[in-house]
């Protein structure tokens, strides 16, 4: 332990601190001095510069955020790009061993198969829910009595954890006592084992993701209430009719919101963990989703070298598909201020 940071908790011990806050005290002293310098800082540039208020009362208001980005998400990456060069165990020191842990993912046949069922996942997945919530929207984007009633219930399961999903699901799709095999069985069909087949366990999951399209349902409700009515008045008058309205006016004034949806719906997917966890991996590593292979590597075999630079292929691979989905946008995503549709053509010189 650092001495300075083992006299601050001697002193917070000294003064009667509860032992539960005595490991925060440091922190906090950090955090004290760190304001202290700022503070200085902005006064001494105030009385230089008379008119940079507004500069220094940005810096001011934006610091604690820097602050903890720089201490808690930069630091830690940093740090997390040599920890990948090691290997690492978390009671030996870190051994420096270069490229290797990156080479032995590439020949890890487990992270092939990690990285196909999540991408599986993503794949699947992000197109059904764009398009449910898309449509729930829609349907929602009525003026009815109590349909503030319908909204809340389609957006309640968003809020619920995911492992009390996953929890409530096993006993759903429970191949023997399960709700979904119990109604199939009336109709006179065989349920499959659904998290019991390896067949079965991917699209199980798949089905359980479409249940908390509520969050992407509220932002598309909040985008087509902004949609100018007089687009649609205009249009109306022109003979406009509701599938020309949805394909020429909605869908383009939306999809920036899709385009929003979709991204954030990629990485969230690509960084799925709580399924494959509560599961151990699935039947035959049919739900090995990345992350949760990643875990296992860091605090079950507890090589954290390894899991670094598998960290860092995930890193890449995000990096990859939000590159290439933005790139696509250019030539669906319709913005007020350029060509509806289509990229700005390019002048040429001369």
């Amino acid at each position: 332990m650092n001495p300075t940071i083992g006299w601050i908790r001697q002193l917070a011990e000294s003064w009667g601190v509860p032992g539960v806050l005595v490991p925060l005290v440091p922190f906090l002293v950090l955090l004290a001095v760190l304001y202290a310098v700022i503070g200085l800082a902005a006064y001494g540039a105030k009385r230089k510069w008379p008119r940079a208020d507004k500069t220094i009362a940005f810096w001011l208001f934006i610091s604690p955020w820097l602050i903890g980005f720089l201490v808690f998400t930069v630091g830690p990456m940093l740090s997390s790009v040599y920890v990948s060069l090691t290997s690492w165990d978390l009671i030996t020191p870190p051994k420096y061993v270069g490229i290797a842990n990156y080479t032995e993912a590439f020949q890890d046949p487990r992270v092939a198969q990690a990285i196909k069922v999540t991408l599986l996942y993503a794949l699947i997945s992000v197109p059904l829910q764009t398009a449910l919530a898309f449509l729930v929207a829609l349907l929602m984007n009525v003026d009815l009595p109590g349909i503030r009633l319908f909204r809340t219930i389609w957006y309640l399961p968003s809020l619920v954890s995911g492992v009390a999903q996953i929890v409530l699901f096993l006993w759903v799709f429970n191949p023997q006592y399960g709700l979904a095999n119990d109604l199939l069985g009336k109709a006179g069909i065989e349920g499959p084992g659904w998290f019991n087949d390896a067949s079965w366990a991917l699209p199980t999951v798949i089905l359980m993701s479409l249940w908390t399209v509520g969050g992407a349902m509220v932002i598309y409700l909040a985008g087509l209430k902004d949609v100018p009515s007089n687009l649609y008045e205009a249009a109306a008058l022109d003979g406009a009719g509701v599938v020309r309205l949805f394909w020429h006016i909605t869908l383009p004034q939306l999809s920036p919101i899709i385009l929003f949806n979709v991204l954030t719906g990629i990485i969230g997917a690509l960084q799925i963990f709580t399924q494959g966890f509560i599961a151990n991996g699935g039947p035959k590593d049919s739900l090995l989703f990345f992350v949760y292979y990643l875990y296992d590597n860091a605090f079950q075999n507890f090589r954290m070298g390894y899991a670094s630079a598998l960290a860092w292929i995930l890193f890449v691979i995000i990096m990859a598909l939000t590159a290439v989905t933005l790139r696509g946008s250019a030539f669906a995503v319709y913005y007020e201020t350029e060509l509806g549709g289509r990229r700005r053509p390019r002048l040429r010189k001369g």
